[in-house]
């Protein structure tokens, strides 16, 4: 429920730090195969590097630029699964995936939501590979 007198919000990116901007691109465009989307010189060894899939969901891949920052690469979610990746063909998904070099932890299990792994990104990000549910109406 949306407060009274507030304008819709919504969620345009989430961040993914990253060593280097073009190793973020190889895994998100060669292995993941999103878009890239944007990818501007921002000056001083800067660059605005987006990515996406088809659903419009958007990550910043974000260069450390600290020591502070670094340490959190592969970090960001504390350990848990913090970015979620969804496909139409788990399978193929899966397979394409591991022939890129991607490590999953676990083999697929079958949830209330649909079939999902979890796998590592090269960073050491945790992600869930899920093929949704399709719910009958």
């Amino acid at each position: 429920m949306k407060p009274v007198g507030v304008t819709g919000i919504r969620l345009a990116l989430t961040t993914l730090v990253v060593p280097d901007y073009d190793a973020g691109i190889a895994f998100c465009v060669g292995a993941l195969g999103f878009d890239l989307i944007e990818d501007s010189d921002m000056g001083a060894g800067k660059r605005w590097v987006v990515v996406g899939g088809e659903a419009g969901g958007r990550l910043l891949l974000a260069k450390a630029a600290t020591d502070a920052q670094a340490a959190a690469i592969g970090k960001q979610s504390g350990g848990r699964v913090g970015f979620f990746a969804h496909t139409d063909d788990f399978t193929s998904t899966q397979a394409r995936l591991v022939d890129a070099g991607v490590t999953f932890h676990e083999q697929p299990r079958h949830e209330k939501y649909g079939t999902v792994a979890v796998f590592s990104d090269p960073f050491g990000n945790r992600w869930d590979l899920i093929e949704p549910k399709v719910m009958s109406q």
